[in-house]
């Protein structure tokens, strides 16, 4: 019975995956938005959502391939690379919608920002699941083999079923 719980760990359901993924990548965007928020105090915008963006997701990638979807240790650079292009897009997200935002109100202010970037994060967010689930680990998820439907009969049910 140990094999099947650990192959479950190991490859996780999409409702369980995605539950992950809101709280690692959620949480790590989060910390982003207020590290944005206050490198803006020496950097551009763009500039200091670059930064953080990378930073981010470096981190959310280990915390992904560690605890999201069950790739049983650290992402390999093949992984990071990948994700890099969905974060590219999630970065371009970002920007344009804080871009819109400085285009429809003259002086937004802190919290408007806040909910914008973190609303833009969002949407961009369930396009990295789709991304990162279906394509940057999904080949981890390939090399573990199925968990079986229904167990085996053993012992003298068995022998009671052969006979």
């Amino acid at each position: 019975m140990e094999p099947a719980q650990s192959q479950q760990r190991t490859a996780p359901g999409a409702v369980s995956a995605f539950a992950r993924f809101v709280v690692c990548g959620g949480g790590v965007g989060l910390a982003s938005s207020f590290a944005v928020a206050a490198l803006t105090a020496w950097l551009p915008w763009a500039l200091a959502n670059a930064l953080v963006t990378v930073a981010g997701t470096l981190l959310a990638t280990e915390l992904h391939a560690r605890f999201t979807f069950g790739a049983g240790g650290r992402a390999t650079w093949r992984q990071h690379a990948q994700s890099a292009g969905s974060a590219a897009a999630a970065y371009v997200v970002t920007c344009v919608a804080m871009f819109l935002l400085q285009q429809l109100v003259a002086t937004p202010g802190a919290v408007l920002e806040q909910v914008v970037y973190l609303s833009a994060s969002a949407l961009a967010g369930i396009g990295r699941f789709a991304v990162l689930r279906l394509v940057v680990f999904a080949r981890e998820r390939s090399r573990v083999p199925a968990a079986p439907r229904a167990s085996a009969p053993t012992g003298r049910a068995a022998l009671c079923r052969a006979a």
